[in-house]
């Protein structure tokens, strides 16, 4: 038993992070570092998941479904961070772990995670491939077939089937391939993404304003005689049941545009390739959470001013933000294109941030052995997992091609909301057993702070729904099974005792 709860040293992790040469290259500042946070955070969670919360849950409360999720994410954030200022390497949740509270919770850690990056670029792909094809249709007049668009679980209103996502697999490939060849230049085409992509969310802000219908506000919290809705998908939405309006829905909204949040910590994935992590982590973490913030508030309150909350089931389903512009900001049909190309690159960045997060997560859970070794095979040449980067490619691309949206969405949620509570309590441990370990950022209020962010995301899982609670089981199944038949054999942790 003592073995299934192994840790890994803090000094042997201190060692490895020191060890440039034969590792990953530190290129990033605090600058980078937040633009990475924002480049992951701003995407599909906010132009996507924003509608399907309010039009199913919250409504126009769905304004404070998102600050109950940044309260969460932000007791989370602080926990975060002292953890990335102590331990400044490469795995994020994982890694941290590992360190307090023994290898098997790690593994757990690490296997979650594949849920929250692997699943979380496969949904904003999907995102990717609506808005793509709702710039194609405005600009060119060209529309992609339903059935090459969409999943083989969706069906048209016309009745035709989804074969297969093909622009989700198209994206995934071109960020792939600009990964394998290295940070610092995808860094830097983040950067350029992130201007554009704040700079869209401000002007959509400041020119929607004008259009709320107050009207659209009241009452804020979905009503439960407020009938069902149709969705653009023919599935129907009943909101008598009690999470699908008043308080609960905006509790449910909470778990679902939690999704938005996300990115924040893939910031921390990246540790062991920025320059003078101990500092610069807390900063790229607390300030990138914050900016966005702000925006998702001011965002989600102008888009259901716009547009009444029930229309994002309909027709206004999918490339939401569009589709308010084209129907209830007339004179505007240029904002919406504008709006959708911006969209299309920021989708680009939150995935490009999701790949990097999920195989820096296995690189470090192969150089502990708990995964083969392929998955930390660094390219001769520009010194990235390049093979660990392809097939994640592979695995990412069935559920973008093949999953609807809202299913991957959800296990995207719940498995990063369950990681965030084993962070939260990671850091109570570590106070206890390193007391005197040097922290350049020390989370406020232990144990206060964590045991409320854990409380916080708690209450989101359970918001979800008992149908991502059985896939969260299923999957963490699957992870036992791999890790008692193979990484109990090669633990590296466990041959040091």
């Amino acid at each position: 038993m003592s073995k299934l709860f192994a840790k890994k040293q803090l000094s042997v992790l201190l060692a490895e992070a020191s060890d440039s040469e034969k590792g990953l290259r530190r290129t990033l500042g605090a600058g980078s570092l937040i633009a990475l946070g924002i480049g992951a955070i701003i995407g599909a969670g906010l132009f996507v998941r924003t509608a399907a919360a309010a039009g199913q849950f919250a409504g126009p409360a769905v304004t404070v479904s998102f600050i109950i999720a940044a309260i969460g994410c932000a007791l989370a954030g602080l926990c975060y961070a002292e953890f990335a200022s102590m331990i400044p390497i490469a795995g994020s949740a994982y890694t941290y772990s590992y360190a307090t509270l023994g290898e098997f919770i790690a593994w757990i850690i690490g296997w979650d995670l594949v849920l929250e990056y692997a699943l979380g670029a496969a949904t904003v792909a999907i995102g990717w491939s609506q808005y793509l094809n709702k710039l194609l249709t405005n600009v060119f007049g060209v529309t992609i077939p339903y059935q090459w668009c969409h999943s083989p679980f969706e069906t048209s209103d016309a009745g035709v089937q989804g074969i297969m996502n093909v622009p989700s697999l198209f994206i995934l490939l071109a960020l792939t391939m600009l990964l394998v060849r290295g940070i610092q230049g995808s860094a830097i085409v983040n950067n350029i993404i992130v201007i554009a992509k704040v700079a869209i969310v401000l002007l959509f802000i400041f020119l929607g304003w004008q259009f709320i219908n107050p009207a659209n506000h009241t009452p804020f919290t979905i009503s439960p005689d407020a009938g069902t809705v149709k969705m653009h998908n023919g599935q129907i939405v009943d909101y008598s049941n009690f999470w699908n309006h008043g308080w609960a829905g905006v509790l449910r909204g909470a778990g679902v545009v939690f999704f938005a949040f996300i990115g924040f910590d893939a910031v921390s994935t990246a540790a062991q390739e920025t320059k003078n992590p101990k500092k610069n982590m807390p900063i790229g973490i607390l300030v990138s959470l914050a900016i966005c913030t702000l925006l998702y508030i001011l965002f989600s309150y102008t888009l259901t001013g716009i547009a009444p909350y029930s229309d994002f089931l309909k027709s206004g389903g999918e490339a939401s933000v569009a589709y308010a512009i084209d129907t209830y900001m007339p004179g505007y049909g240029w904002l919406s294109t504008f709006i959708t190309v911006a969209i299309l690159a920021g989708f680009s960045s939150v995935i490009l941030v999701m790949l990097l997060g999920q195989t820096r997560v296995f690189y470090s859970m192969s150089n502990d052995g708990l995964i083969p070794s392929v998955f930390a095979k660094l390219h001769p040449k520009y010194r990235t997992p390049y093979r660990s980067q392809w097939m994640f490619f592979g695995f990412v691309s069935l559920f973008a091609a093949f999953v609807p949206d809202s299913v991957v969405g959800d296990m995207t949620s719940i498995g990063t909301l369950f990681a965030f509570v084993l962070v939260c309590i990671g850091v109570i441990v570590m106070r206890k057993s390193n007391p005197d370990v040097p922290r350049s950022f020390k989370t406020p209020l232990v144990p206060f702070v964590p045991i409320l962010g854990a409380a916080f995301c708690l209450l989101m899982i359970i918001s979800l729904g008992i149908e991502n609670w059985s896939r969260l089981i299923v999957w963490l199944l699957i992870g036992f099974f791999i890790y008692f038949g193979y990484s109990v054999k090669h633990s590296k942790a466990r041959k040091m005792m």
